[in-house]
């Protein structure tokens, strides 16, 4: 059965016109004969309340434009208990509310404004005359460009779901820092309790890089084909628990330290790989730049966590309490994790259409890989371009992030405490060096400037920074500019987020996850021997040359970076 067409709002001239299409009840002559010279028509519930009941089914309105067509209202068509108030008005007023449907209810919604009521009761017939009495519920904004399903949540749930998985991520770095930069403030009481040389501080350094080698590729392999989620929710557990389980392995033994600090490795390898892959589904071209240099800012920000809190929890507790109170934090992580995250938005069911469309338009890795062109990804010079640099590049980070509290306590004399607070300056440098970057980035690719060339920028920065300021170590003389170097070295190595970091996703958005995990794997490497090559230089040697070797790499690095790396998409 066809619905009644009421007529345009400007061809409905007289009261009685909009009389004839309306179910006739007590006080609507009223109603409408004191409103009708009005345009706009303003409609005060402060008059209607003294009147009687059957007056209270008006709300204030206000009218500003007409509508180019008919309202079409089907007689079967049901209404919800909030929105009947609607139905009593002039037909030619209520034409100026197009009706939508978000979620379980209808929402009329004003096309020059932003008013709307919230629907959410027992379903009402139009042909049925009206009730009694309506209820004036919650007002919700409607967006003017149609999208209201996000309108029908409370705003907080209006929080972009794709920012939510980015600060997971970073919650993850932050704990895996934490746990990881623990053990170098941890090991200087420890190597006095246990007679440990420095050979052997390095080779407990070093171990952990042993299990982190070996899932670098493996965690992107897995990311890549079973989903993110799974692969970093493991990782986090996995690492928690063995680091719970360091100081009763070090009272055993040295074995078994050893083999404790590889397994935290193993859990801390999938996580990059695995974050990485969740990223380049959830988060658009556009934003990349600043949700990786958040992400990785969350490591920079627990390694400032754990070496600001880790020197006054030994202090008052003793070095064990370190690791049993940092392991705990990674069960709290995980029951957020497994709530509120998703391996793609494909997953969500609970994330806004209107996000969803955004996120699935914008983002280049959309179909779930099945098998990994290894020959393909091996024969690109930029995808050797990233390892080669991955290597340059964790070589000095590495060293700095290990062995950086000891050089403030051999070499410049601060004591366990001084030595874990002023790590953290540096730390905290990167943190807000690495979002600036991220910044300048994406505002630059915004702008035109192709992506290759804002890689080879940041990353050019990331390399040259580190190299000239460690430079300068060897010339200073005071602590606090030796502390000022080692903080301007590090923030600027923090614009490798923006550079490199930031170029697997662009090259081959697909295999993200391999990609990062090849390069890291890398970077492992440099971490593995760069550790344990530290701690053999300074037993028959010095600071300078620690510091020397670092630098010849970024210069390296720089080399290679500037010559065969692109922004662009070379695996599709």
């Amino acid at each position: 059965m066809m619905g009644a067409v009421y007529p345009r709002p400007d061809t409905c001239l007289s009261n009685d016109q909009c009389q004839e299409n309306i179910p006739t009840t007590p006080n609507f002559h009223h109603f409408f004969g004191r409103i009708k010279s009005s345009r706009p028509l303003e409609f005060g519930i402060s008059s209607l309340l003294g009147s009687v009941a059957m007056n209270a089914r008006a709300s204030l309105i206000s009218f500003y434009s007409a509508p180019k067509s008919h309202l079409i209202v089907s007689p079967k068509t049901t209404f919800h208990a909030k929105s009947r108030l609607l139905l009593q008005l002039c037909p030619c007023q209520r034409a100026h509310f197009p009706s939508i449907y978000a979620r379980n209810g209808l929402i009329w919604r004003r096309k020059s404004g932003r008013v709307g009521a919230d629907v959410k009761s027992e379903p009402y017939d139009i042909a049925e005359s009206p009730p009694d009495s309506v209820q004036f519920g919650q007002v919700i904004l409607a967006d003017d460009d149609g999208d209201d399903d996000a309108s029908a949540v409370p705003w907080w749930e209006q929080f972009p779901k794709r920012w939510v998985i980015v600060l997971l991520c970073f919650s993850a770095f932050l704990l895996c820092n934490m746990d990881r930069v623990n053990m170098s403030i941890a090991i200087l009481p420890m190597a006095s309790e246990f007679h440990w040389s420095p050979t052997t501080v390095g080779l407990i350094q070093s171990s952990f890089f042993w299990g982190y080698l070996l899932t670098q590729v493996a965690g992107g392999i897995w990311a890549d084909t079973v989903g993110g989620k799974s692969v970093l929710g493991f990782g986090v557990v996995w690492w928690s628990i063995a680091t719970a389980l360091t100081p009763i392995a070090a009272k055993l033994g040295l074995p078994f330290l050893l083999v404790v600090r590889a397994f935290m490795g193993i859990g801390e390898g999938v996580a990059m790989p695995a974050m990485n892959n969740i990223l380049s589904k959830w988060v658009p071209v556009s934003e990349r730049s600043r949700s990786l240099a958040l992400v990785y800012s969350g490591m920079y920000l627990g390694s400032v966590t754990g070496l600001a809190f880790s020197p006054m929890l030994i202090h008052k507790f003793g070095w064990p309490s370190v690791f049993y109170s940092f392991g705990s934090l990674g069960t709290v992580w995980f029951s957020l994790w497994l709530n509120k995250a998703h391996s793609s938005p494909r997953e969500d069911p609970e994330l806004l259409p209107r996000e969803k469309k955004l996120i699935l338009r914008n983002c280049t890795s959309k179909e779930p890989v099945k098998s990994i062109p290894w020959r393909l990804i091996l024969s690109k010079s930029p995808v050797w371009a990233l390892i080669v640099c991955h290597f340059c590049h964790n070589w000095g980070t590495f060293i700095l992030l290990t062995w950086m509290p000891t050089y403030y306590h051999q070499v410049l004399k601060f004591n366990l405490t001084e030595s874990g607070l002023l790590s953290v300056f540096p730390w905290l440098t990167m943190a807000f060096s690495a979002n600036l970057g991220g910044w300048i980035a994406d505002t630059l690719v915004s702008r035109g400037v192709s992506v290759t060339m804002v890689r080879k920028i940041m990353q050019t920065i990331g390399f040259l920074g580190p190299a000239f300021f460690l430079t300068q170590l060897s010339h200073v003389d005071s602590p606090v500019m030796a502390v000022l170097c080692m903080a301007c070295s590090q923030g600027t190595d923090a614009f490798s987020q923006s550079g490199l970091y930031s170029n697997h996703q662009d090259i081959a958005p697909r295999y993200s996850g391999v990609l990062l995990g090849l390069s890291n794997t890398a970077g492992v490497l440099a971490g593995v021997f760069g550790t344990a090559a530290t701690g053999y230089i300074l037993q028959h040697g010095s600071w300078d040359e620690v510091f020397e070797v670092s630098v010849g790499l970024y210069l390296v690095g720089t080399v290679v970076w500037n010559l065969f790396s692109t922004g662009e998409k070379i695996l599709d």
